[in-house]
């Protein structure tokens, strides 16, 4: 019966979990035989150690062990070097590229002005078109602390204009004299995030706060 000849590529032959197991490479690769791949990804097949080793030299490249656990091991001729160096790269590129979320912390007045609100809200639209979560701060001050309500009808307001983009994580709560909510950006569903096509819409009226007179 035909032995399978494991394929192994430059991207994935090398698995290093963590930094647990190096690749061996060269002379720490200690068995009699190995199977050789080209640096080309040719099939050389089966050579002594020594061999394949004189080889990978005679080219300037080095041999490397992609597969440990066949028998005999498969091994690739390549520029270890290179291949780490990449490697790194693609590792530093695909950790750049994830966001990790972070809370944004929004504060507001019971009595806030309309355009304070707008203001605030669009913050609150552009962290959310980020990935971040955002913490919703409304602090009382004095005799506010006996119109709660206020704080409360902000919190509506605030939800009623972020339906779109935003559901609650953490619902209201009062906290001495602070009212805070934290809502996260809605999951992406196929396409582009809610956030984005709702950012410019920040022209949403505060809620009525006269009566705190």
């Amino acid at each position: 019966m035909r032995a399978t000849v494991p394929q192994a590529t430059e991207d994935s032959a090398i698995t290093i979990p963590g930094k647990q197991q190096e690749a061996r490479v060269n002379e720490r690769i200690r068995v009699p035989q190995v199977r050789v791949i080209g640096d080309d990804g040719s099939q050389i097949g089966i050579l002594t150690t020594r061999e394949a080793l004189a080889m990978a030299q005679s080219k300037g490249l080095d041999l490397v062990e992609v597969a440990a656990a066949s028998r005999p091991p498969v091994c690739r001729i390549m520029d270890y070097g290179k291949f780490k160096y990449e490697q790194n790269l693609r590792a530093r590129k695909a950790r750049k590229n994830q966001h990790q979320m972070q809370l944004k912390e929004v504060k507001m007045r019971p009595k806030i002005e309309d355009h304070d609100y707008n203001f605030k809200l669009r913050h609150a639209r552009e962290f959310l078109a980020e990935r971040d979560k955002v913490k919703f701060t409304i602090t009382f001050r004095g005799r506010e602390m006996a119109r709660m309500e206020l704080g409360y009808k902000i919190i509506e307001q605030i939800l009623v204009d972020l339906a779109e983009i935003a559901v609650v994580e953490t619902p209201a709560r009062a906290e001495g004299r602070t009212l805070t909510m934290v809502v996260s950006p809605k999951p992406i569903t196929g396409g582009k995030p809610a956030g984005k096509a709702a950012s410019s819409d920040a022209g949403k009226p505060a809620p009525d706060a006269s009566a705190a007179s």
